[in-house]
């Protein structure tokens, strides 16, 4: 146990060193076209990904890539860990992640959050907050982007239970595109509000689109059990 505090500690030390650096140096970036701030983001990625893989030795797999249809989806993703935050925008290029507004008043870190194109909504505005989604999804999938959203809202711990949000199936509504689930197991490896990270893989299962056109009751319906069944499956395969 003392080996894993340890390397959880340098990774955690190591992650806001690297990212303060990081941030601060390529703070400029932010004044360049929107290429440069994904390609200065991705960078950071790649940085706290090898760093957690150097620590901690955890790493990640992703299956079911081959279920990706053509052209710009939904990916509705299970959340159970800070992990997919950070790693999502490097395996799902070309996404937007949708997130809660407050996050883009983090000084450069937020900023590069907005540059890069993600789609920021206010908690707690209902209606109005609906028809932001909507809207800034729509320019999205016009740029040939996907659309990346956590139907539960928030992480999740490993065998709790949340209800999913309205903003997946207004957005499977809307915008009359294919709906991906995801589902993983991250938080049996790096736990929601967890200092220890257990070494171990990943694993990110990319599932068989849900065409358009279900009524909203069929649509949510069929997205929960494809990623909790999925998410199950896989973290039982992980406490193994």
């Amino acid at each position: 146990m003392f080996s894993l505090r340890l390397r959880s500690f340098l990774f955690n030390v190591g992650w806001y060193v690297g990212t303060t650096i990081i941030a601060i140096v390529g703070a400029p970036i932010l004044l360049l076209p929107r290429r440069y701030v994904v390609a200065w983001s991705l960078f950071w990625i790649d940085f706290c990904l090898g760093w957690l893989r150097l620590t901690c030795r955890l790493t990640h797999r992703v299956r079911g890539l081959e279920n990706l249809p053509a052209g710009p989806v939904i990916l509705a993703c299970k959340h159970q860990s800070s992990w997919e935050t950070l790693a999502f925008s490097r395996v799902f290029l070309r996404s937007a992640t949708v997130l809660k507004r407050e996050l883009l008043f983090i000084p450069i870190v937020g900023w590069a959050m907005a540059r890069v194109g993600n789609i920021a909504v206010e908690r707690g505005e209902g209606a109005k907050a609906l028809r932001s989604l909507v809207r800034q999804a729509k320019q999205t999938l016009a740029e040939g982007r996907s659309i990346l959203i956590f139907p539960e809202g928030t992480r999740v711990a490993v065998g709790a239970e949340k209800p999913y949000q309205v903003g997946t199936a207004a957005l499977y509504r809307q915008l009359g595109v294919p709906v991906v689930p995801v589902a993983l197991n991250s938080g049996v490896f790096w736990g929601r509000r967890k200092f220890i990270k257990w070494p171990g893989i990943i694993d990110v299962e990319v599932l068989p689109a849900i065409p358009p056109g279900l009524g909203r009751e069929t649509f949510m319906t069929t997205l929960r059990e494809s990623i909790e069944t999925a998410t199950d499956r896989l973290v039982k395969a992980a406490q193994r």
